[in-house]
């Protein structure tokens, strides 16, 4: 998978991919990440890439100039499957996304930035618009990073066991079961003695009960669904 990252401050996205999962999945090949400085991508000699809103209000605005140079710069090389926009207002990043999203092979990132994108550049390039919550933050770049680790960690080959991501919360509309390991017995608080029987089929089961009574409890909206 190949995924480019547009963004105004290319600084603040780079830590994530330089440590743990990010960089195993890059330094292993089964991943590309490449961040584009938009500044790089206007004429202007102060490398402005925002302006005044039309109609008057209050915040600057992403021009549509920039980001298209930008965004058919990168077209022009390669076929990809999705463009997508990082804002508030966006469709909120779930489970099945990332899942459908891990199937794909080149994939851009747009970061949002001070007010937001001019509107034409959502009309004309963007195919999917992702938010990572309810809330505002100073621009895309984090959420795009949040997304990336939600994708990447789900292609094959990054996590050391497989089948480790198929038992998240949320594959299945169900939080996680509770998890236990060593000590079996700390000052007296003990390890459900299901757990360490050895009996696979009985522990599968008090698995799935035990993650049902979790999402009732937590999340009765997941079981709405």
């Amino acid at each position: 998978m190949r995924i480019d990252i547009i963004s105004v401050v290319p600084d603040l996205l780079r830590s994530p991919f330089e440590a743990s999962i990010l960089k195993r999945a890059i330094d292993k090949g089964l991943v590309e990440i490449h961040i584009h400085n938009l500044r790089d991508y206007t004429n202007s000699s102060y490398k402005q890439v925002d302006d005044y809103q039309f109609g008057g209000g209050s915040g600057m605005v992403l021009m549509v100039e920039p980001i298209d140079k930008c965004i058919s710069q990168l077209k022009a090389e390669r076929d990809y499957d999705e463009v997508i926009y990082m804002t508030p207002d966006g469709k909120t990043l779930n489970q099945p996304t990332a899942n459908q999203l891990s199937l794909n092979k080149n994939i851009i990132i747009l970061c949002g930035h001070y007010k937001g994108v001019d509107q034409r550049v959502r009309d004309h390039f963007i195919t999917k618009e992702i938010s990572i919550g309810d809330y505002v933050l100073s621009g895309g770049e984090l959420g795009a990073a949040v997304l990336c680790d939600a994708v990447i960690r789900l292609i094959p080959g990054v996590l050391g066991n497989e089948t480790s991501a198929l038992t998240d919360s949320f594959q299945d509309n169900l939080l996680a079961p509770p998890i236990y390991t060593r000590p079996a017995d700390y000052k007296g608080w003990k390890v459900p003695e299901i757990l360490t029987s050895g009996n696979t089929p009985k522990i599968e089961e008090w698995r799935e009960q035990k993650a049902y009574e979790s999402t009732q409890k937590r999340r009765p909206d997941l079981l709405k669904d």
